[in-house]
This record gives structure tokens, sequence and C-alpha cells, in this order.
């Protein structure tokens, strides 16, 4: 490999050599990541993975892929790259969890204009923690170099990750009923949606988001709108052991009103109480400065709540004990109620 060089190739915007020194730079981020199931070393053609089924008589695969959107927007302005992989394993491994999956592995995509070593050295250190976080390997990726696609100081990052859960374990919403009672997880912040919105209403291209502000604790809104997605794998795996969970939702796009129901069947609804809701200062921000309807806030953030649980009355208790045994701050926001499909916000 190191004979490996095209001078023809580099005058077109693609130098091989830096890729090379981005794969050294970003191995001691990945060895991180290493777990027992993992077999393949960075550099191959295909990452691999050895299941270990022990305990799991009818395995089924999840998966699940996303981006982090134009969050990297912020990246970008803030020139601070090392949390959006954060995000990026975020969206991946808090949807699969929905299905009660236990995350086993990852991979990333990065596409950029011009491959800085450091600066793709410094994403993948994001993404190796959040695959620590999640407890899953990072066995493979791609950093594609595309000058002409994109800006030389921009990139595009998403990724894909697998996970595995017992065919008889797997969430569904067949037991749900009108009394169950909804426990929501807080969020860390505005999570990895709605930053067309957010860049509109916060002029962020224009203004000085480095400054540091009063209604955010004194934190810029860079800062804080950089706050990486939470992760929450780890709380979520010892409560379905602990509780029978009848149904989750990772609420992303498109807020409560779209995801929340997506975990509910037929005929039954959700009824929130809005003064559960441990709103964020950030969210009161993008509101009052952007003039937006409360509903649409509802309808597109998450609020303060980054997941929404579903367990029977009798195990409220139990369900939150366990959350805060592993860090989770949860609380009830509402309960199940007869009706068709829908949430109502109180």
């Amino acid at each position: 490999m190191e004979k490996s060089f095209s001078e023809s190739y580099k005058s077109a915007g693609v130098d091989i050599t830096a890729g090379y020194k981005a794969v050294e730079l970003m191995k001691a981020h990945i060895a991180r990541t290493m777990t027992k199931g993992a077999l393949s070393d960075i550099g191959g053609f295909g990452g691999l993975f050895e299941l270990d089924l022990t305990g799991i008589s009818r395995p089924v695969l999840v998966s699940g892929t996303d981006g982090v959107g134009t969050k990297l927007k912020l990246a970008f302005l803030m020139d601070k790259h090392d949390s959006v992989g954060i995000d990026c394993v975020a969206m991946c491994v808090n949807d699969i969890i929905c299905c009660g999956a236990k995350p086993l592995f990852f991979l990333d995509y990065i596409a950029c204009g011009k491959n800085y070593p450091e600066k793709i050295a410094s994403i993948v250190k994001g993404v190796a923690e959040g695959c620590v976080q999640a407890s899953c390997a990072l066995i493979g990726g791609e950093t594609a170099e595309m000058p002409g696609f994109y800006p030389e100081d921009e990139y595009d990052l998403a990724g894909y990750c697998t996970g595995v859960v017992d065919r008889d374990r797997i969430i569904d919403n067949k037991s749900m009923k009108p009394g169950d009672v909804i426990i929501g997880l807080r969020s860390s912040g505005v999570h990895s949606n709605g930053f067309s919105l957010v860049r509109k209403v916060l002029k962020v291209e224009s203004s000085d988001i480095k400054r540091p502000l009063e209604a955010l604790g004194g934190a810029s809104i860079g800062q804080t709108l950089l706050t990486p997605t939470k992760i929450y794998v780890k709380p979520m795996l010892a409560l379905m052991e602990g509780v029978r969970v009848k149904g989750v939702s990772h609420i992303t796009g498109g807020g409560f009103y779209e995801n929340i129901p997506r975990s509910i069947p037929k005929g039954l609804g959700a009824r929130i109480e809005k003064k559960s809701i441990p709103v964020l200062p950030i969210f009161d921000l993008i509101e009052s400065e952007g003039k937006i309807d409360k509903r649409d806030m509802y309808n597109t953030f998450n609020m303060g709540i980054g997941m929404s649980v579903v367990v029977a009355s009798k195990d409220a208790d139990r369900a939150l004990d366990i959350l805060a045994q592993n860090g989770e701050d949860a609380l009830v926001i509402g309960e199940i109620i007869a009706c068709e499909d829908a949430v109502t916000i109180v």
C-alpha cells in the first residue's frame, strides 16, 4: 500500500494517501469498540461478526440506518467534528432498541469534498464513542473523497447498525390497553432532528453562535445545538429485563404527534400531560425566536423527551426505579387511552 499512489488521481482532487493516513489515525478509536463477536480488523473488504446466540432460541436480526442531517452545518460553523459521530450512532441504535434489539455492530459512511485525515479521524472518534455507549462494535466503514460534489471543508455522515432480538421478545403493542402508563426518558437537547428549521429560526449562518447566552445557562447556541443525541440502549436493555415493555417510541423528526402513534395499536391513543414535559431552554428559545405555534413545536422536536416507553400501571414504579439505577431521570408523561391512533397533549 505504501507504493499505491496516483499523481493523476491527486491532480483530479483525490489523494489516496490521505485516505491511508486517516485509516491509521482512526485505528485507536475503532479498537475501543471491539466486542467479543467482532472478528475483522480495519482495512478489509467486509466487516465480520460472529453471533453469540446463547439464550436466544429464535434469533431475529434488526437493522437500522440514518444520518446526522443538517446538524452537520453546525459542526462546520463551530469547526467541531468529534461529537457528530455520536449522533450518527444514536439515530440508528435508538431506532432498533424500540424493537427490543441489542445492537451488535455498526458501519459508517463519510463522504467529503477533501480528505483531511485529522478531521476524518475526529469524526470517527465520535462514531467510536457512540458505539462504546451502545456496546456495539465498529466493524467497518467507508470514506469517499468526492471533489466537485461536496465543498472542500464539508462532509456528510451516515451509518448502519444491526442488532438481534429473540423472536418471542420483540416489543410489540398487542397487550397495550387503556390505563397503561407512558414514561418519558429525557433528551439531551435537540438531538439530530429539525435542524433545517432551527438553522432558519436562529440564523446560525449569520449570527454569533459562539456567544454565551444567559437563556442557555451561559452556553452558546453552537455548543447547545451540538450536544450529542442521547443513546438509550443500556438503560432500555436493563428495563426490558426487569419489566414487560409494551411499546417504545424514539422521538425524532415529527416529534410527539408522528412518533408516539407508531408504537400504539389501532383503537388506542396517547394522552400526554404537557406540564410533565421538562422542556429544555433551547426549545423555548426556538419557539420565541421563530414565533412557532406550540403544536408545531411538539410536531417537530422532542421538547425534552427523547424516548417514550409504555408499561402497565402496576409496573410504572419498578420501571422508573430501573431507569434511575441506569442513569435515567425518567418520569411519567401520560397514559394510553381509548382513541383512534392519536396523540392528545393537554
